[in-house]
């Protein structure tokens, strides 16, 4: 863990455990919360298997979000032009524009050119966005060709989704938007080694961007722009967003507690000095409550025995580093809500953090976005599970 750990963002196994710290008191709280609310729903005790079920249940019930209904607002090419290329713009003052005369590697394979405010080009985005047999699932981004002084080229960058419909769900919509925010960690790159270049960055560094950018999916004046109702033309209302914000917080008692159990568990594995356990069950039991996070009836998201992110998927000691970089995201954003999002916001992000890759000491580009160092309050403020102290 240490020796992993020290090319990271966290620089040391003991940050990454103090995140967990940080946070694991008031999920393990809210976690015993929602169980007892969602078992009262069910009528018995819910164990760990049936608990997301039943959480899904109040959610609806609470909430009053039809999804069936809501997608309705979120044809695809709305999202993808009014959306998340109009958010950009505010922000970055770029364009995007399709480029009919170029191939993609697909027929349904779309190519952009992104260009600054005064007409320069920057870089091309595809977008790759329809389900097929033959890709696998999930969203990512990749880039053909970094951008780099040193090499004299302008990066060319792809955005990969499965989509099966046309009409998005809430979940589409936020992995669009983040899928552009590694695009544009790409794109607004300007470094000139191209091993310095975009997402050439550590692990709990590279999801910042792509994380602060899904904030701009259901801020109001983005989504006032894009939501409209695919058969009368209506904007989403502002109850309607309001039911949206609330979901972010719903159930994260629970999420945020099974996602720490895992991690607890990577750190633990990886920072084995002597002797290899002998018997997994205890190991994790004794990882789990030397953080608080032993609670009855909740399973972490991943157990030793399948965790094959940790011991084959190159998440070795690193699976921390998604809330690392959502804390981030979360303190980050908060001056965004601040200062609004303009021009002024856009540039300050674009000059300290997008265009920088691995350029810049990364604690160092965080204060200068952000004027001081991160600050774990607004990640559990966002998670609703404010309300027991944590250090900064």
């Amino acid at each position: 863990a240490d020796y992993v750990i020290a090319e990271e963002t966290a620089g040391t196994a003991s940050a990454a455990r103090q995140l967990i710290a940080d946070l694991a008191p008031a999920a393990a709280a809210n976690a015993e919360a929602e169980r007892k609310l969602a078992s009262e729903l069910a009528g018995e005790d819910l164990d760990g298997a049936d608990w997301p079920y039943w959480q899904a249940k109040r959610r609806e019930q609470e909430l009053g979000i039809d999804e069936a209904e809501i997608r309705k607002y979120f044809p695809l090419e709305q999202v993808l032009t009014d959306g998340v290329f109009y958010a950009a713009n505010l922000l970055y003052g770029i364009t995007v524009q399709k480029r009919e005369d170029l191939n993609g590697y697909r027929d349904d394979v779309d190519v952009w050119e992104v260009k600054e405010e005064d007409g320069t080009g920057i870089g091309l985005l595809l977008t790759d966005y329809n389900a097929r047999s033959s890709k696998r699932g999930g969203a990512w981004m990749s880039s053909f060709v970094d951008q780099s002084h040193l090499a004299g080229t302008k990066p060319v960058v792809v955005n990969v989704m499965s989509i099966t419909s046309n009409l998005l769900t809430i979940d589409e919509v936020t992995t669009l938007f983040h899928e552009f925010g590694h695009a544009l960690h790409g794109l607004l790159s300007d470094v000139r080694y191209p091993s310095n270049s975009g997402t050439n960055v550590p692990r709990d560094w590279v999801e910042f961007p792509s994380q602060i950018n899904e904030n701009y999916a259901f801020a109001p004046e983005i989504a006032r722009n894009y939501a409209r109702h695919v058969d009368t033309g209506e904007v989403i209302s502002d109850e309607q967003l309001a039911a949206l914000k609330a979901s972010r917080q719903f159930g994260q008692g629970f999420l945020t507690a099974e996602y720490l159990a895992a991690s607890a568990i990577d750190l633990a594995w990886h920072s084995i000095t002597e002797d290899t356990p002998s018997d997994i069950q205890t190991f994790e039991e004794e990882a789990l409550r030397e953080v608080g996070l032993d609670i009855d009836g909740l399973e972490p998201r991943y157990r030793s025995t399948w965790f094959n992110h940790i011991f084959a998927g190159g998440y070795s000691a690193g699976y921390y580093s998604y809330l690392w970089a959502e804390a981030l995201d979360a303190d980050g954003y908060q001056l965004v809500e601040q200062e609004g999002i303009n021009r002024d916001t856009g540039a300050k992000f674009r000059e300290t953090i997008l265009s920088k890759g691995s350029s810049r000491d990364y604690a160092e580009a965080y204060r200068a976005f952000r004027g001081r160092d991160k600050d774990t309050r607004p990640l559990l403020e966002r998670r609703g599970l404010a309300g027991s102290d944590v250090s900064a």
